[in-house]
């Protein structure tokens, strides 16, 4: 089946636009990891990790979100990976985001409020995942970590994506990070939500415009 291409995109194709999208969608994944963060039922793998290295350190958990993204980065540099302007922009809009919504948005404890949460975070996460790498201006520091692996391993991105966020987990649980339903919700659901979304903004060579594709794997 034909897939949307992901590759970066030259600057020079629409680039206000293309820099509001993704501005907004990182924003709006900021405000997704808060929303799940609040509802307490368990985070995605990378997210674990977080609350697990801010639980141990006391940062706050933007800092220690940007922290792990610039320690991902790194090992960008014996992959070959070249980042983008939405490498860079990833680490410090989420950062900052995440931080701004938590101050204002208190943990919930009542269970109805919990998986309103829970499933809107989800949502917006799909959707501020699609609306962010569809713009085309590089990826962030996780997915070019999975693209670079499995382009040094030749495994498949399936394969090397899922040995990544396993391994992400179990660090992230060992060190405390919140596991729950939220977790398993978050694991099956993000990746329908996020393929149904892509074609609806991503950007292509010569218009954006919703495309009877089906979008890569990520």
């Amino acid at each position: 089946m034909a897939t949307i291409d992901l590759s970066p995109l030259s600057l020079r194709r629409a680039p206000a636009l293309r820099g509001l999208q993704l501005l907004g969608g990182l924003s709006l994944y900021g405000a997704s990891m808060a929303m799940l963060t609040r509802a307490g039922l368990g985070l995605d793998p990378w997210d674990v990790l977080n609350d697990g290295v801010t639980k141990i350190t006391g940062l706050s958990f933007g800092t220690v979100s940007g922290i792990v993204s610039v320690f991902v980065l790194l090992l960008w540099i014996p992959l070959r990976q070249r980042p983008g302007i939405g490498t860079v922009a990833n680490i410090a809009v989420i950062s900052v985001t995440v931080d701004a919504v938590r101050a204002v948005l208190p943990d919930q404890h009542v269970l109805t409020w919990q998986i309103v949460l829970l499933a809107g975070g989800v949502l917006l996460n799909a959707i501020a995942t699609a609306v962010y790498v569809g713009t085309r201006l590089g990826p962030g520091p996780r997915d070019g970590l999975m693209t670079g692996l499995t382009a040094r391993t030749g495994r498949s991105v399936r394969l090397v994506r899922t040995g990544i966020e396993v391994t992400v987990l179990a660090a992230g649980w060992l060190l405390g990070g919140s596991v729950g339903v939220g977790t398993v919700l978050y694991a099956a659901s993000i990746g329908p939500l996020t393929h149904a979304l892509l074609p609806l903004v991503t950007w292509r060579s010569g218009h954006r415009q919703q495309e009877q594709h089906q979008p890569a794997a990520r």
